[in-house]
């Protein structure tokens, strides 16, 4: 019998459920459809990762079973009742976002440690500039050898946290059109899980005699506020979202191999099944197939270099 195409939803061209022209005045009207057979060649700017780890023989492999299989489960409860919530039908591949505004040019990362965004602390759209990672009394506040890629994670994790609380902000002011109740109710959310993540990786700092990392210091820190701040429209919010997760899902898998410390390498194999659940649930919302690749690849996870402390 000859598959009928139509059936396939990662063929299927969805119906954008918000309305826009991508200025970020949210007062556009303009209707927008889709069909994303995506190749992955996205052309959102990339933030920079730092020069990423080399891949080796096997790391693909961790998520084969737990990150395509928690990715079903939770696109099945989330991703599906947030769509319905916007009002797209309950199959296919609907885009939440209808037309997108190009996500604003991302220049260089700052200076060695430079943190946060020119503007007024608090204002929509700025993240607060992080302060410094303070040693604990009797601790180490070295990061080497592979603690260096549990702090790197730590950071990472501080970092989705502070732009969710950010974005989160600003997308409630309106300035950037009506948002789709599933895109806030993901990143409220996420920013809850990533806050626990980070905690489960000073955990591993802590234990290992090193004083726990706070702050943001990273160097693209700078880079990744001003991209929050430029944002002209809902979707660019959500694209800035998915680099994020797709660096610390890669950085966790990478971890996984590389930590040899047990505690470390449990907390990498655990949390990074979370973080491709939460690039699954962002594709989706932006019309993507929300599982392309069999085993999760490492090419975009953050080098060491990132860290600057």
């Amino acid at each position: 019998m000859t598959r009928d195409r139509g059936s396939d939803p990662s063929r299927r061209t969805g119906r954008a459920l918000i309305t826009g022209t991508g200025t970020g005045t949210g007062t556009g009207t303009a209707t927008a459809t889709a069909t994303d057979t995506d190749t992955d060649t996205d052309t959102d700017t990339d933030i920079s990762p730092g020069p990423g780890p080399a891949p080796g023989p096997g790391r693909r492999l961790l998520l084969r079973a737990a990150g395509g299989m928690g990715a079903g489960l939770l696109l099945g409860a989330c991703a599906a009742e947030g769509l319905r919530t916007a009002g797209a039908p309950a199959t296919g591949l609907p885009s939440a976002f209808g037309s997108p505004g190009a996500l604003g040019a991302v220049g260089g990362p700052g200076p060695s440690g430079a943190s946060g965004t020119p503007g007024a602390p608090g204002a929509p759209g700025s993240l607060p500039s992080p302060p410094p990672p303070a040693p604990q009394s009797g601790a180490d506040a070295t990061y080497t050898g592979d603690l260096r890629l549990v702090a790197l994670s730590a950071a990472l994790e501080h970092q989705a946290v502070g732009v969710y609380a950010a974005a989160l902000t600003t997308l409630r002011t309106g300035r950037l059109g009506s948002v789709p109740a599933a895109l806030e109710s993901f990143l409220t959310k996420a920013m809850a899980q990533h806050a626990d993540h980070a905690t489960a990786w000073n955990g591993v700092l802590t234990g290992a005699g090193r004083s726990p990392l706070t702050g943001v210091p990273l160097s693209n820190q700078r880079e990744v506020a001003s991209a929050l701040e430029h944002a002209g429209h809902v979707s660019d919010v959500a694209k800035l979202a998915l680099q994020l997760e797709e660096q610390a899902a890669q950085t966790c898998l990478f971890a996984a191999f590389e930590v040899k410390d047990p505690a470390g390498a449990r907390t990498a194999a655990t949390v990074a099944p979370v973080e491709a659940m939460h690039v699954a649930v962002l594709r989706l919302l932006l019309g993507r197939p929300p599982v392309p690749d069999a085993l999760l690849p490492v090419d975009r996870a953050a080098g060491p270099t990132l860290l600057t402390v």
